[in-house]
């Protein structure tokens, strides 16, 4: 595969010509040269970024990611660093849970006033745990 302009990159990859210029800025892709004004890329961009994404859906800052990606080596990921996120998605998950189902249980409760209702209140104590935890 030939070599890809930045509008090629991210006509492919859905990411923004913007957002490419800054994760190069950041170290997280480089660009191997240039066709006139534009940044030329290695096709293997798309990978790099395939892998980039999938870390910012996970929920992990950029900082952490660009160890992982560098441009000038093969991707490094930390595995130790993947299991404490799964733990933390895992955590998260669990509260959102509990959330759902409170408010599932407030919009059907039977009490008049939801802060009338037992359960709806022991939620409301739960929550306020957490958030000053």
């Amino acid at each position: 595969m030939r070599d890809l302009d930045i509008s090629e990159v991210a006509k492919r990859s859905g990411v923004p010509a913007s957002t490419l210029r800054y994760y190069e800025e950041r170290g997280l892709i480089a660009a191997i040269g240039r066709r006139g004004l534009r940044r030329l890329f290695d096709p293997g961009v798309l990978e790099r970024l395939d892998l980039i994404a999938l870390g910012r859906a996970a929920g992990f800052p950029l900082d952490d990611i660009v160890p992982m990606v560098r441009p000038d080596a093969a991707p490094h990921i930390d595995r130790a660093k993947l299991l404490d996120k799964a733990d933390e998605l895992d955590r998260m998950i669990r509260r959102l849970g509990m959330l759902r189902d409170g408010l599932r249980h407030a919009a059907a409760c039977p009490e008049p006033d939801q802060l009338q209702c037992p359960k709806f209140r022991r939620i409301l104590r739960i929550n306020a745990r957490r958030r000053t935890a």
